[in-house]
């Protein structure tokens, strides 16, 4: 049985549709998944990118997109009142709610639906205050103990090049978005593809940066 690291941020719509749509895109196969919560802005801090909702124009092209994917594939998303927020709460109650940072997939299910379902503030206290009470975390939320796993939950995808969510990792091959479920796919049933030069020797040449000065 194949494993899957599935990282994940809640703050991302396309997190959000890649895990709603997880069952399909695995259905008939024989995996196990583990759902890690990280923090996506130390991901892109590490690796010196903006998140899309930085670049205005992204930011419009990204919103609009994840609303046709959803309804293109069938899947409920809407967009919180507010966009990008503070998704750092969420985070530590996900994790707080496991024993080792892997979190379950009702509480994952639960906390994306939370945000990108009904069109409410994601950070509205007095929802999250609900939220909290509605999954009965196991530790402190807050807490260091908690605080810590979810920052090794991130560094140990920073290890594995994470460098976005969603993302999943199996065999120490990173797969990335939405719409690399198809390629994840296909590699768990076997496709030869995966094992010839096009995966293997795609990224073995050199890079040719262009220089800020004429």
């Amino acid at each position: 049985m194949k494993h899957i690291d599935f990282y994940l941020d809640f703050i991302s719509p396309y997190a959000h549709l890649a895990f709603e749509h997880l069952p399909e895109a695995l259905e008939g196969l024989s995996v196990s998944v583990a759902y890690k919560p990280v923090l996506l802005g130390a991901l892109l801090k590490h690796h010196g990118q903006l998140g899309p909702a930085e670049i205005p124009s992204k930011r419009s092209w990204t919103y609009r997109h994840v609303l046709w994917l959803g309804h293109a594939h069938g899947l409920p998303i809407e967009m919180p009142a507010s966009h990008p927020y503070n998704p750092l709460p969420h985070l530590r109650l996900a994790v707080a709610t496991s024993d080792d940072g892997s979190i379950s997939r009702l509480a994952a299910e639960t906390i994306f639906r939370h945000v990108w379902r009904g069109g409410e503030e994601a950070g509205d206290a007095t929802r999250l205050a609900a939220l909290t009470a509605q999954l009965q975390p196991k530790r402190d939320v807050n807490g260091d103990e908690n605080k810590a796993l979810l920052k090794r939950n991130t560094d140990e995808a920073v290890a594995q090049g994470v460098f976005g969510v969603p993302c999943y990792v199996v065999d120490g091959r990173l797969f990335w978005g939405f719409d690399g479920l198809a390629l994840l796919r296909a590699y768990l049933q076997g496709d030869a593809w995966f094992d010839g030069p096009q995966w293997t020797g795609a990224d073995q040449r050199p890079s040719l940066l262009r220089s800020s000065k004429s």
